[in-house]
């Protein structure tokens, strides 16, 4: 899981043997958009839990 989470954020490089397609593409940006903001939401609420 740690994997993926790290070549979605491209902190890690991908397979080179690993197959590439335009379905694989979005996917993987959908998922890219989806991770970013889930963390900028937790530190959102983290933010208003400290500050209140």
């Amino acid at each position: 899981m740690w994997k993926q989470i790290l070549t979605y954020l491209y902190l890690r490089k991908r397979d080179p043997n690993e197959p590439r397609n335009i379905d694989l593409k979005f996917m993987h940006g959908m998922n890219r958009i989806s991770l970013l903001m889930f963390l900028v939401a937790v530190i959102v609420m983290i933010v208003r839990l400290i500050t209140k």
